[in-house]
């Protein structure tokens, strides 16, 4: 750049002339696209938004399904539905008749006995009148939940598909879910696969870290991780412990889905199993003297 005083355009003038700068800037533009076209050619660009859109979409379900539960509620306050499908098949009941009968609840709950109950309910509600008007927008909402949540199971089916071929060994330890979210809080695979354990298992509580270290609050044990059963459903005190362990597998998981490209998480899930088993008994063991202790004095 310091030599540009000396440059020669393409007449042998010294200074740049304009199609010069116009020629430069051409190429500079087609190296940029060339390096972003390359960079987002991989699958697991579209792996990350396939998992935000199936987030996204559950979240506004969930917030569809309170929405037409408390709609619902206005006209039928003693029934309760428990799914969109019961709204669907109550609605596709009511589409052709002014009043449903107790088999149109039978089936509506798959129940003889609550069909009768919500029946009962039916006939004496003191909700408002559901008038054709009314019913009909109600309807046509109902199927639009019914057709998102189908939308959202074709985005599932993908996720699984996608997972299971970019991620095998990771998704074996995990889920198919689970391990889309950690690509998607990495940025890339690439990435992911060069964390340590520790910033593995810290993935998705990063707002609880930042907390810690402004506030002084408690550090968290955990992030994406917390959704494992085997995480999730234990006693509080085992909980960082073993999300530390799942941690450490996944990271060599990640290696051999990104580098060596061999299937070793069945050997890791036994490892995984077998130190989980220890985390455990330790745990028990100190318990157990605790106690011994106790009634010792």
């Amino acid at each position: 750049m310091k030599n540009f005083k000396n440059f020669k355009g393409s007449k042998g003038q010294k200074n740049f002339k304009q199609r010069d700068m116009l020629k430069i800037r051409n190429i500079a533009f087609k190296k940029a696209k060339e390096k972003i076209k390359m960079n987002y050619a991989n699958e697991e660009f579209v792996l990350i938004q396939a998992i935000n859109t199936y987030n996204e979409i559950v979240r506004s379900s969930n917030l569809f399904m309170e929405r037409i539960t408390e709609w619902f509620g206005l006209y039928f306050p003693e029934i309760k539905l428990g799914s969109i499908a019961q709204f669907k098949e109550f609605f596709s009941a009511l589409e052709f008749k002014e009043q449903l009968s107790a088999e149109d609840f039978i089936k509506i709950t798959q129940d003889a006995v609550k069909g009768e109950e919500q029946y009962a309910k039916y006939i004496n509600s003191s909700g408002r009148k559901l008038n054709n008007n009314e019913k009909e927008i109600i309807s046509s909402f109902v199927k639009f939940i019914t057709e998102t949540d189908l939308e959202a199971g074709k985005i599932e089916a993908y996720i699984k598909e996608a997972s299971n071929r970019l991620l095998p060994n990771t998704t074996y330890l995990t889920d198919e879910k689970i391990s889309a979210e950690l690509l998607d809080k990495a940025g890339s695979l690439d990435k992911l696969a060069m964390m340590p354990a520790s910033t593995i298992q810290l993935l998705g509580a990063e707002k609880a870290l930042f907390k810690h270290i402004k506030f002084g609050s408690k550090p968290p044990k955990y992030g994406i991780l917390f959704k494992l059963p085997a995480i999730n459903t234990e006693k509080r005190s085992l909980r960082g412990k073993i999300a530390r362990a799942y941690a450490s597998k996944i990271a060599i998981a990640l290696k051999a889905d990104t580098m060596s490209k061999n299937f070793i998480a069945k050997e890791l899930k036994e490892s995984l199993e077998k130190t989980i088993e220890k985390i455990k008994k330790s745990e028990t063991g100190f318990e157990d003297k605790r106690d011994n202790k106790q009634n010792f004095n």
